[in-house]
């Protein structure tokens, strides 16, 4: 399938922003992705013509919106080939379903029991599994990561042993834009019976994830990166596990008899899926998914590889420029700093020409104490992303360190 980039930025109205006298380029897709018009219509008609509670009216918008809701369960469902509906769960995002995971799977585990996590994940994948660790008296290891910013698996077969209960690993990072080998990692993690995680936040925007056949046991995603509502996001599950796992949370929706003595709990997905919903988000991520599956993946990340060879070529002619995270399997984002120069005024400087990158540590600090670098510029790139955008980025960047010299 060939992708008509100029017909899919033309859906994308926020694309014809001005900074100033400056177009908008924007390559902060890491943070957050834009929205097509199919999106933010959807949104504009469920408040207009659906706006009600789910699950619990016999009127007619009641029905409507439940109708919507879960068909975008189904529509996610299908995306990421799960077995059923009910192991989508709706939460705020990949930090809730991280936390959702530790704070219910994490109270199975016992004292001596270990978590497994890696050197490169986002905080989100971090903290939690600290905080139940400590909680629970749990050992939480990490697998290094080497100059290139891969996952350093020389050990990997001491790390993940008959006491690893968990491993939480991130597919794409989004600082270096490593892609990790995931299903090995998985595989070796099920032949001693730990569970693993995949946090796919950076991922499914750029790639085909199947989970029934990487047999991942959770995978976590928000809606906002792949071009869907903020606020709104999906843990995958196996049947059998959720099924084991304590609800998280407490309240209405995920009960089925509540007495002032004892509550007996809904199930999956409700049980994990306390109080009134994000129902606008959930049938907004489900369009969002829906739009999304008109294109190709396979062209959408060639193209996108195309992209990210173009910039690297481009920034690595800049005198003094480098870069951090030279994976051989990397998504289109590339993170670099160039010499005297502190990344949020090269941010700066590049916002006062209509350019849009990320500065900062990328809730990664652990990333940059392996460097011994306070953080870097991010350049983080969509398939609506054009080469042009680049070359006008790489001249801006030319003037930015021109000026700080």
């Amino acid at each position: 399938m060939t992708l008509d980039i100029s017909a899919i930025r033309k859906e994308f109205p926020i694309l014809k922003t001005s900074i100033g006298k400056y177009p908008l380029i924007y390559f902060d897709n890491g943070a957050t992705a834009q929205k097509p018009q199919a999106v933010i219509d959807c949104i504009n008609q469920y408040y207009q013509a659906e706006n009600a509670n789910i699950h619990r009216g016999v009127h007619h918008l009641s029905q409507l919106a439940t109708e919507k809701y879960e068909a975008a369960r189904g529509v996610i469902k299908s995306y990421i080939n799960a077995a059923h509906d009910y192991e989508v769960i709706f939460t705020k995002g990949t930090t809730d379903g991280i936390n959702l995971v530790a704070q219910s799977f994490g109270k199975l585990l016992q004292p001596g029991d270990e978590i497994l996590i890696s050197q490169m994940e986002h905080h989100s994948n971090i903290v939690p599994w600290q905080m139940i660790a400590e909680e629970r008296g749990l050992q939480l290891r990490y697998i290094p990561i080497n100059e290139r910013g891969e996952l350093d698996l020389t050990t990997i077969d001491e790390l993940i042993n008959n006491n690893t209960k968990i491993v939480a690993i991130t597919h794409i990072s989004n600082a270096l834009g490593t892609i990790n080998p995931i299903e090995e990692i998985i595989e070796k993690s099920h032949k001693v019976g730990a569970k693993v995680l995949i946090d796919a936040a950076q991922s499914l925007q750029h790639t085909t994830v199947d989970v029934q056949k990487i047999d991942c046991d959770f995978l976590v995603f928000s809606g906002h990166k792949i071009f869907g509502p903020t606020g709104v996001g999906i843990l995958y599950g196996k049947e059998d596990v959720l099924n084991q796992m304590p609800p998280y949370q407490g309240g209405g929706d995920m009960i089925k008899t509540v007495t002032l003595e004892k509550t007996t709990y809904n199930n999956l997905p409700h049980k994990f899926e306390a109080g009134t919903p994000n129902i606008v988000g959930g049938i907004g991520l489900g369009k969002a998914i829906e739009w999304l599956s008109q294109f190709d993946l396979e062209a959408i990340a060639q193209y996108e590889q195309e992209l990210l060879d173009y910039a690297t070529e481009k920034l690595l002619k800049i005198e003094g420029l480098k870069i951090f995270g030279t994976s051989a399997k990397k998504c289109a984002t590339i993170s670099f700093l160039i010499d005297n120069t502190h990344p949020y005024d090269v941010g700066t400087l590049l916002n006062q020409q209509g350019i849009a990158v990320r500065t900062g540590h990328h809730c990664t600090q652990p990333i940059m104490d392996f460097y011994k670098i306070p953080g870097t510029i991010r350049a983080s790139f969509s398939f609506y992303n054009t080469k042009e955008e680049i070359d006008l980025f790489i001249g801006a960047l030319n003037k930015a360190v021109m000026m700080l010299k």
